[in-house]
């Protein structure tokens, strides 16, 4: 029982975790976009990357958020 309580609040924890990351990767992404230096194609995967993490955030999917988010951020060459 104490197992599954602690791993109960440990999934807690790294969601809440998650959830308060998104908005600092999506601002990272906004500041980077209109500088970056990429072809039309990868723009439009990048908006469309952080689109998606946006509402994946929204709807409380934080790891689908920062999968998103991150794939996003390899494409601008954000480490």
């Amino acid at each position: 029982m104490k197992r599954l309580v602690l791993a109960a609040a440990l999934a807690l924890s790294s969601s809440v975790a998650f959830a308060s990351s998104c908005p600092k990767h999506m601002k990272a992404i906004d500041a980077a976009l209109p500088a970056a230096k990429l072809s039309a194609e990868q723009k439009s995967e990048v908006q469309k990357l952080r689109a998606d993490g946006e509402k994946y955030h929204k709807d409380g999917k934080h790891a689908e958020s920062m999968a998103a988010l991150s794939k996003a951020e390899a494409i601008l060459g954000i480490k």
